[in-house]
């Protein structure tokens, strides 16, 4: 399969991984990147406790970018949120340094959004293009005036995150991926990749279908076997179906979670209180997506959750890296 993305990325198959926290680590990566995809360091790749220090946090991504290097040559990236990693904590500076230094092929550029962002990201961009790092851009409220100024800021590409993703914090504009395919992908001269609910070959091919042209997964390659996950998560995704997901309100906007203890304590707060109360209590209780390590890296249900996407009806098995991405490439075909 060869098109605008896999010449682009230098990719056998226009795959892109989601850049999960806490879910990736340098093994996963080169295994998604192995097989063809583009693998991406996330948040926290390869870590099991928080850091709020910069410097360290960068320290820690360079080990595993040298890891992934030592492991394979194909390209991979990492990611960059401009404002604040998942910990909580701003590396821009920091994680730039080290994407130059390294050479890292690619960069994920997260940004809340690309108007209040537009100038600081453009900048980014250029440098990284001038160290012929391409850039793939995502906000987290996915919109066509955000691919716009993605484009016009000279990303490589633009990544629609539809309502139907996993990952936590969900889009605040509610459209599923097959509405936001449609509605941005016209709009843009870049190419487009769309996330949220994509599991199988049949996805992959609606999706290109309606315009994209790559797919960005992220839910899917949890269950595999080099995936960090806990092995009961894993387990916990292929025994579900989406008539287990529960979604309800939290901080910034909506969660969509599998049953664990606190899935249940948090859904029965959004019920039983006023919706600004039951925000700041359940925001507490997930502990700034500490909750995400405790309940998807450690596997602790009483304290820990599980988010994934709307696709996980169609996962049946713990499988390999390579196998799922055999399996979603054979939608290109």
């Amino acid at each position: 399969m060869v098109n605008e993305v896999t010449k682009l990325l230098g990719i056998k198959y226009p795959i892109i991984q989601g850049a999960m926290n806490w879910l990736t680590d340098a093994n996963f990566v080169a295994a998604v990147s192995k097989a063809g995809a583009l693998g991406i360091l996330g948040p926290n790749a390869g870590q099991t406790t928080v850091t709020n220090d910069p410097q360290v946090l960068a320290s820690r991504m360079q080990e595993q970018v040298q890891a992934v290097k030592e492991i394979t040559t194909a390209p991979f990236g990492i990611t960059l949120n401009l404002h604040q990693d998942r910990t909580g904590i701003a590396a821009v500076d920091e994680l730039t340094n080290l994407v130059i230094d390294e050479q890292v092929p690619v960069v994920l550029l997260t940004l809340t959004n690309c108007n209040d962002d537009f100038q600081t990201a453009r900048q980014l961009v250029k440098t990284f293009h001038h160290h012929q790092t391409k850039v793939l851009v995502r906000t987290q409220h996915p919109t066509v005036a955000d691919a716009q100024l993605a484009e016009q800021m000279e990303a490589d590409l633009y990544i629609i995150t539809s309502f139907d993703e996993g990952g936590g914090n969900l889009p605040a504009i509610t459209f599923g991926t097959f509405a936001g395919v449609v509605g941005i992908a016209d709009q843009v001269e870049i190419p487009i990749a769309c996330a949220g609910g994509i599991s199988d070959a049949r996805a992959v091919r609606a999706v290109c279908a309606l315009g994209a042209q790559a797919v960005y997964v992220g839910t899917c390659l949890i269950p595999t076997w080099e995936n960090p996950a806990a092995k009961k998560v894993k387990q916990l995704i292929v025994d579900s179906k989406i008539e287990d997901l529960t979604l309800y309100r939290t901080t910034p906007a909506y969660y969509r979670l599998l049953p664990t203890g606190l899935r249940d304590k948090l859904i029965e707060n959004a019920r039983i209180r006023n919706l600004e109360h039951a925000l700041q209590i359940n925001s507490t209780l997930m502990d700034n997506q500490n909750g995400l390590r405790r309940g998807m890296l450690q596997g602790d249900f009483d304290n820990g959750y599980v988010t994934v996407g709307t696709g996980i009806s169609r996962i049946n098995e713990i499988m390999t890296v390579k196998e799922v991405i055999r399996q979603l490439a054979k939608g290109f075909a």
